[in-house]
């Protein structure tokens, strides 16, 4: 039965039953793929026929997951990588080379900025960063060698946004590459394909999965793209592992639900927060406080389940109120079923300046909360007696 659902979609795409008929698909754990004969063998390495040839390249377990990602975020084609991380390398390595530039959002990942600072520089690639809230300054730093426009929104750990439409208009008038990375969102609650992008990626390690598990990564956009990131996949060996793509392709079967119960605590605490006298700011993209609150209505199904708040006190009471908090987990990742507590300028982002931080909102006191799926009762009292 063909369906337009997401929930439908994401929990019936399979990979093809074997014999034995299972109703779940099973893991397959090989490396390699026998073959009928020599001209067999010859035909698939050759891209003349579909088929399995190395798990470098695809596995069943990875081709399921890829075939529901491209379905619920409206792609033709996807590659899936080990990490997030992998994602966005094996996405920079495969379109960019010396000479050219990048302009990217100056608030994205700790680690993204170190690819940008650090890999490609030395490999004479060229950057600038702009300002998620300042748009009218995109256009100025397009230059002739200008290749991609990279933007995370919302960002992490500021949760900025960006009006989607109006990158793809700009990457489309100076023929640019727009690439989004839409780890917080989900294919569930933004789709950066139909607004404008040409590539979306993900971390699968944090909402996809949800739970805490696995590490995984996916790049999503057209046949023609994707197959120049295969291409350069191929020989560097990014490849998401057969297990992990099965935890993965299951997760999926439940990132609505979940997605719905994350979106409905994260509002709760982020109006909850905004009234508390020890907070200083809360950033919450459905929150009518927030900057870019409409543009958030209007490309986002939900607002998701991060909010980044700024303890009054600084470091110290950023500490205090971690320290104090007893449900909570204190750790660096994020989109867990337990709500989990992040000092971002001594962890995710701690290779960055103070002056870098400032600039993309991260302050001494700021504190990324994730929230979970624990009743909200029990979040909304952790956090009460925290900041007592």
């Amino acid at each position: 039965m063909k369906s337009e659902n997401f929930e439908t979609i994401a929990i019936r795409t399979q990979v093809e039953r074997s014999l034995h008929k299972e109703h779940s698909a099973p893991i397959y754990l090989t490396s390699s793929y026998k073959f009928d004969d020599a001209e067999e063998m010859r035909a698939l390495f050759a891209n003349e026929k579909e088929g399995n040839v190395y798990s470098r390249y695809a596995n069943p377990n990875t081709s399921e997951f890829i075939e529901k990602m491209c379905l619920l975020e409206g792609a033709e084609d996807g590659f899936a990588t080990a990490t997030g991380m992998a994602a966005i390398f094996t996405t920079f390595g495969a379109f960019l080379k010396n000479g050219d530039h990048i302009i990217s959002s100056r608030s994205v990942f700790g680690s993204t900025h170190q690819l940008l600072t650090n890999v490609f520089s030395k490999w004479g690639v060229t950057f600038d960063y702009a300002d998620l809230d300042k748009p009218e300054n995109w256009e100025a730093l397009i230059k002739p060698n200008t290749k991609m426009i990279f933007v995370e929104t919302p960002s992490n750990p500021g949760i900025d946004i960006i009006d989607l439409a109006f990158l793809g208009d700009l990457a489309k008038k100076h023929n640019q590459l727009l690439v989004v990375d839409n780890c917080f969102a989900t294919p569930y609650l933004q789709q950066p394909l139909a607004l404008g992008a040409h590539i979306s990626i993900h971390s699968a390690t944090k909402y996809i999965d949800g739970q805490g598990r696995v590490l995984g990564g996916v790049i999503l956009g057209s046949k023609e793209l994707i197959t120049e990131v295969m291409n350069f996949a191929r020989h560097s060996g990014p490849s998401l592992s057969p297990f992990n793509a099965w935890i993965l392709s299951k997760s999926l079967e439940t990132l609505a639900v979940r997605m719905d119960r994350h979106c409905e605590n994260a509002l709760k605490v982020a109006e909850y927060l905004e009234k508390h006298p020890k907070i200083k700011l809360v950033k919450y993209p459905f929150l009518p406080s927030h900057p870019q609150y409409e543009i958030a209505k209007k490309q986002m199904k939900q607002g998701g389940g991060i909010v980044t708040i700024v303890v009054e006190g600084g470091v110290e009471g950023a500490s205090k109120f971690m320290d104090g908090l007893k449900m909570f987990s204190i750790s660096a990742n994020l989109a867990d079923t337990r709500s989990i507590a992040t000092h971002p300028a001594t962890s995710t982002h701690s290779k960055l300046t103070e002056e870098e931080r400032n600039i993309v909102g991260i302050e001494q006191g700021s504190v990324r909360l994730s929230i979970g799926l624990e009743h909200i009762n029990d979040i909304l009292a952790d956090i009460e007696q925290a900041l007592v």
